[in-house]
């Protein structure tokens, strides 16, 4: 097999949860661009539906599809009718999460720990890592039934390192911060990541993480700047620069690897 080869997805189905969000999308034209034939999976059907037309007018395979990663009934639903589409299904990416942003279209985190709100800690650990687990579960079946499966959970820096909360301080504003939940449930990600590739290991089935350091998407210029200054590349990523790690991840280019984190972070975590 050539070194394209074994980047090449023909004939393999892609479920990417959380598909028509900033990395989901990236995730999935990548995904269909290698070969695949891939189910864009989010709560936001509008949204997916977007993608999928815009991706199938370049000639790739895509079906958008709504999910509810937080319900058994609806994630189970969405691995019947990716089944029904397809009749295979090869590969899970779970980008599913609630991120807490800092660009300009969001905001709103003032709320420090010890006033944290129950509610909104237990609406995080149901998507971020309730969702993780019930999508693995969901797809396991059918990929012991074929006797392959790949798996790419997707975590963070922030699962190996604390937020560093200097960088969401503004002089003369309101004071924000990265909210305990994100770190606390992508570090559980890490954790089922582990335990499912040891679980499924002899039966063929590879479970990695993929860890991103930050995305730029539109931050004002102090953010950027502070946060490119935590990086040995000096910048923010950008959100293509997932692509080529995500493809090894879901390809047979990382054949040999299961249990792992790649992490992508400009070298935010080495220093």
């Amino acid at each position: 097999m050539s070194v394209e080869d074994l980047f090449r997805l023909d004939g393999r189905v892609a479920v990417v949860t959380g598909g028509a969000g900033l990395l989901g999308a990236q995730f999935c034209r990548t995904l269909a661009e290698a070969g695949a034939a891939v189910v864009i999976a989010d709560l936001n059907e509008q949204a997916a539906r977007s993608i999928e037309q815009a991706l199938s007018e370049d000639g790739l395979i895509v079906r958008a599809v709504a999910v509810d990663v937080t319900s058994a009934a609806s994630v189970h639903e969405m691995v019947q009718t990716t089944l029904k589409l397809f009749a295979r299904l090869d590969i899970l990416v779970n980008s599913a999460a609630l991120d807490p942003k800092f660009d300009p279209q969001h905001g709103g985190h003032e709320q420090g720990f010890e006033h944290y709100p129950l509610e909104a800690w237990n609406q995080a650990l149901a998507v971020n890592l309730t969702g993780a687990f019930l999508c693995c579960q969901a797809v396991i079946p059918p990929m012991l039934e074929q006797g392959r499966g790949v798996i790419v959970n997707l975590a963070s820096i922030y699962a190996l390192t604390a937020p560093d909360q200097r960088l969401y301080q503004r002089p003369g504003k309101a004071v924000q911060y990265k909210p305990a939940y994100y770190p606390v449930t992508k570090a559980g990600v890490l954790a089922l990541t582990a335990y499912l590739a040891a679980y499924y290991g002899e039966k063929n089935i590879r479970v990695n993480a993929l860890s991103p350091g930050g995305v730029y998407n539109g931050h004002d210029e102090d953010f950027v700047r502070a946060y490119s200054a935590r990086t040995m590349l000096g910048r923010m990523a950008r959100k293509e620069d997932l692509n080529g790690a995500l493809l090894f991840l879901a390809s047979d280019a990382s054949a040999y690897m299961t249990g792992a984190n790649l992490v992508v972070d400009g070298g935010w975590s080495a220093w």
